[in-house]
Order: C-alpha cells, then structure tokens, then sequence
C-alpha cells in the first residue's frame, strides 16, 4: 500500500503542475488578446520598414546638424561613455536604435528622440518629415547642436563640464557660427540643470527647455526658445472609459510636499487640503511602486494638482494629462509647451498662487465645476494627448513634431536677427569666407 501510494504522488504532483500551467497560460491569453497593445516608447527591437528619404524641399524645417563624435551624444547612453564604434551616427535601417537609460533619466530625453528623427530624415527610416537634414548648412533654416546635455549632467556629471568646454571649443570654430553669432542654433537642455556651465556663453542660440526657472531671462525666454513637454512616467490610459462618476477621487496629489524656491505652496496647500473630504494629498516618491501608486491614483480622480516645485514644471502635469485626469495648474512662472497653438483652457484649470492659499477658494473652485464641464475637459485630454507624447518612429503631431513646428515658427525672427547682426558686416576687415576667424568671445569663455 505504501509503495503503491509512493508510486502514484510523482503522478498527481505531474499533472497537478501541468493542469496549472495549462491555466496560467490560457489565463495569460485571454488577458493579452483583452488588453490593447501600447505604442512602444523605446525604440523597436527590430529595424522598421524602409522609407523614402525625406525631401528637404517639401519640409517644414530644413536642419543642419552637426556631426558631433558620439561622447556627445549616442556614446552617453552608455555608463562607461566611451565610444564602442568611430561612427558619429547609428544606423537605423539595419540595427535598432540605441536604448535609452530607464527610470527618471527619461523625463527630459528630448535630445534622444529629435536626433532620432533628424537621422531617420536621412537614413530613410520612418518620419513624418516635418523636419530633414541637409548637408548645405547655407541651405539650413538651423543648425542643430546634438549634444544630449540631460544625459550627460543626470549619468556623467564629473565629465560634464570638460565636455560643455570641448562644445564650445568646437563650436568657436565653426564657420556656421560665426556667420550668424549662434542665433539660428538649437541646442537641448532639457534638465534643469543641463549646459549648466555653457549656457551663459550659448545665450544667443534657440534653447530647447522645460521651463526657466533657472535661465536669467536674457539667457533664456519665450520669444526666442522653445518650451518642450517632459516625457510622462505613468502608463497611457488606453481606451479609458472611467468617466466622472468612476472616479471616486476629486483632487489628487501625491509627491514631495516641502521644496525650496517657489514650492513653497505646496506646503501651505497641504494644511489647506489634507483633511477634505474626496481628497488625496499625501508624500509620495518614484521610488518603490511610486510610479504605480501615481498610475492608480490619477485614473482614480477627477482632478490632479499641478504644483510648482523646485522648479516651475514637472513631469507630473504630463502624467495628469495621459491619466485623462484633469489638471490643476499653481504655478505662476510656468511657461506651457505649444501654447501659441493650444488652449490649455479647455482641459486645464490654472489658478494662481495667491488665490489658491486662500482658505476654502481651491475646494469651492473645483467643487464648483459640473460634470457636463469637466466631461468636456476629459474628452479634451484624450484628444490632446497625442501632442506630449515620445516615440519612435516618430508620428505626426506628436511632441516630436510639435517641436519641430515650435521651431520653425521661430524662424522669421531669427532671420531678422541675422540680418540685423550682418548690417554693418562690410565695414569688417580681414573676414573671408575662405578663412573665417574663430569665434573669438566664446573661445576665451571655452578656457
């Protein structure tokens, strides 16, 4: 009987295990044919389809970019940024494009997917063709600097500052500089603290950025350089149907609640806010399953808070957006992506600071607005949300794109810019075109 009954437990142990993975995997099928499938941020594993290449006459923008050595740019995406090939460019028509370091590096890797879609304007790779490369830098509407300055300040910030001075050295002898004093260069800057030691010397270029909170307004400013959207952390809300009535949070907020400089807000909303009914207002972080509680958490709620930190912006305001929750903006020095073309109106309520630390104003304020409004600004979000969002290839109107239309909106004034510097330019001596001087201002700043 023993034996009998030691020879049959290998058997039900067998099946028992093969009637468990026969549901754990039919369970897992019926869970991927429900679930639609996400648009890859990261670059595909394969290579896409070939293309056409880019006619640089049908495009909006016509962009010369600079063949930089890799340390400046693709060799950064490496802990170690020594370049592993002498090629300036990967290849995208036969290799997948190089990954991007994950977590928080990603917020501000604007740099990464603009080179992307510059290279594949060339190389044939899928592109929407807003923007193309030229070889002729007099044939150029700007000349774009690839330097992936967030990158180099988050993952290598003890050579980050010997590398902003090889930039300037190499841009202080450029012919496309001098012909024009850097004004119809664009150069990214995403992080705060990006080009933190360049940039006073870069001041004339088109800077890409998330904000200025941390640019004197003579460096940096909304007439001359371009606001671009962080990267959002939180997953995409597909075929979001969780309407008013499903989300049983009013007003969300969960982040770091006391901050230096203007953040200081947030700590006075919290007293404000943190005992209301319907209300979630606690510290949170990224680390651990912060970016999952966040993801929960903003699907569950009406509207999200969107308030000044250590700087004006927050990848947070892109999170709400993809979340279809409808954002609360308290940031009075906040400049918004694209703004000249959307009315951030009509899916936002942005209130200012001093009327938001009014006793019982922001409650009153969002409890106030109907269902049938905040339906509208729901329905809003979802449609807008294609214009913050990162991929490649890259697809039309999407914040790649918008980018590039942000910049060639920018190009009649820096034309007259250009012309303005080259009035008197005659009664220069000794310049030739043949021998052009180096840069001498921005050399003696490169020592």
């Amino acid at each position: 009987m023993a034996a009998s009954a030691s020879y049959r437990s290998p058997l039900v142990c067998f099946f028992s295990l093969a009637a468990a993975l026969f549901f754990a995997s039919w369970y897992l099928l019926l869970d991927s044919a429900a679930a639609p499938a996400a648009p890859a941020r990261h670059p595909p594993l394969r290579s896409p389809t070939p293309t056409t290449k880019c006619n640089p006459d049908k495009a909006l923008l016509r962009v010369y970019m600079y063949d930089l050595p890799p340390e400046f740019h693709f060799g950064l995406l490496n802990s170690n940024p020594t370049p592993t090939t002498t090629a300036p460019w990967p290849d995208l028509l036969t290799h997948a494009a190089p990954a991007y370091p994950g977590g928080l590096n990603l917020q501000h890797s604007i740099e990464y997917w603009l080179t992307l879609d510059l290279l594949a304007s060339e190389q044939g790779a899928p592109t929407p063709c807003t923007a193309a490369r030229v070889r002729d830098p007099a044939a150029a509407d700007v000349v774009f600097v690839p330097f992936f300055a967030s990158l180099s300040f988050n993952r290598h910030s003890k050579d980050d500052r010997a590398l902003q001075r090889r930039l300037l050295d190499f841009l202080a002898a450029r012919p496309e500089w001098r012909r024009s004093g850097g004004r119809d260069h664009v150069v990214l800057a995403h992080h705060p603290n990006g080009m933190l030691h360049a940039r006073y010397r870069l001041w004339p270029c088109v800077f890409v950025l998330c904000d200025f909170g941390r640019y004197p307004h003579s460096v940096a400013n909304v007439d001359k350089d371009v606001v671009a959207p962080y990267l959002h952390m939180v997953d995409n809300f597909f075929n979001d149907t969780a309407g008013y009535n499903d989300r049983p949070t009013l007003l969300y907020f969960q982040g770091a609640i006391y901050r230096k400089d203007g953040g200081f807000i947030r700590q006075e909303l919290y007293y404000l806010l943190k005992d209301e009914k319907d209300v979630h207002f606690s510290f949170g972080s990224v680390a651990g399953n912060g970016i999952e509680q966040s993801t929960r958490g903003m699907r569950a709620s009406k509207f999200c808070l969107n308030i000044a930190g250590d700087t004006p912006s927050s990848n947070r305001l892109f999170d709400s957006i993809v979340s279809h929750c409808v954002p609360v903006i308290i940031s009075d020095e906040i400049e918004l992506p694209f703004e000249d073309v959307i009315d951030y109106s009509k899916f936002c309520i942005i209130v200012r600071g001093a009327d938001a630390v009014k006793k019982d104003f922001l409650i009153n304020l969002i409890k106030g607005i109907s269902q049938e409004e905040w339906t509208s600004m729901w329905n809003k979000l979802k449609e807008v949300e294609r214009h913050f969002e990162y991929q490649y290839p890259s697809q039309p109107d999407d914040a790649v794109q918008m980018i590039w239309k942000t910049i060639a909106r920018k190009v009649p004034s820096i034309r007259l810019k250009i012309n303005r510097l080259r009035r008197f330019s005659r009664f220069e001596a000794n310049k030739t075109n043949e021998s052009p001087a180096r840069s001498s201002w921005l050399q003696n700043q490169a020592r």
